[in-house]
């Protein structure tokens, strides 16, 4: 029988097969092997008890995997879901940066979802979505307050795995909790001290949120460290900036000091946001010096 791995722990697999899950062990031969099941790994299982509540298995053969990340540590992810709100707490533009980067790197879309809609002016949403489209984000703003918004997200994962990721206090697990009654989050209260939220995530999980469809949570960060791209390959990443670049003076311009530059000329003309080529500033100087900026905000 086949189906996907959902949870992992203490050397058990959970394996859900679309009806039923089963508990099961993975066979010796994967350790002779050097491999490890991981969750989001499709799986081919035998099945030893149909009596026992959970019922049990044991994984016979790992079926071939699209990708595999690190952290999360996940198998077959198909798109990622970045969680950021609004305001309470104030979003991290150069932590967003970095959350960008590191999708890309992984070659996985990124959808922007901006959380608590309902307090946000028509000039804060009008400003995200044209910083954030012109990188090629699908960009959302939702609101717990606005059920049809709630729509727009369940389209948009309906039939994939998406990992979701972003900065405590932004409302991840509320947003599960919506669209996964049955996963009974714990919601972390916001503290008020720092305004920022607990990070009550533990373990990787994937959500059963329709048929065929998953999430997965992962730990709230508060900092993101972009380190394994040289420094002038980094203008890469920001794809608004690949039309401007063949007019650039010189070949391998770096978009900082250099003159007659046409990135910096967009910028001036307001065709590049400014809060964009600011982190890209940054984060280039980070690469440089190779040493971790925390963003705290």
């Amino acid at each position: 029988m086949k189906g996907k791995i959902i949870k992992s722990i203490a050397g058990f697999y959970e394996v859900h097969t679309g009806d039923n899950i089963y508990r099961c062990r993975a066979k010796g031969i994967f350790r002779a092997l050097g491999k490890k099941p991981l969750v989001g790994d499709d799986v081919e299982i035998d099945i030893t008890d149909t009596v026992s509540v959970p019922m049990e298995g044991n994984v016979r053969e790992l079926l071939p995997r699209t990708n595999a990340l690190v952290r999360p540590n996940v198998a077959n992810v198909d798109q990622a879901l970045l969680i950021f709100a609004i305001t309470h707490p104030a979003p991290s533009y150069n932590m967003l940066d970095r959350f960008l980067i590191t999708m890309q790197e992984k070659e996985l879309d990124a959808i922007l979802c901006f959380t608590k809609r309902d307090l946000a002016t028509e000039e804060e949403i009008h400003e995200l979505r044209e910083t954030y489209e012109a990188c090629g984000c699908t960009v959302l703003f939702i609101s717990s307050f606005i059920p049809e918004t709630l729509g727009q997200v369940k389209e948009i994962l309906r039939g994939k795995t998406t990992v979701l990721t972003g900065p405590s206090g932004a409302g991840k697990s509320t947003l599960i909790n919506m669209l996964c009654p049955d996963a009974n989050m714990q919601t972390g209260e916001l503290s008020r001290k720092i305004r920022r939220g607990k990070n009550t995530t533990r373990h990787v999980e994937l959500l059963a949120a329709g048929e065929s469809t998953y999430l997965v949570d992962t730990p709230g960060f508060t900092s993101l460290w972009v380190q394994d791209i040289e420094p002038d390959r980094l203008h890469y990443y920001y794809p608004e900036f690949e039309k401007w670049e063949s007019k650039c003076r010189f070949n391998g311009c770096i978009h900082i000091n250099e003159p007659d530059c046409a990135v910096k000329a967009a910028l001036e003309d307001g065709k590049i946001s400014r809060i964009r080529y600011r982190n890209y500033c940054e984060i280039y100087e980070e690469l440089r010096g190779r040493r971790p900026v925390y963003t705290k905000k």
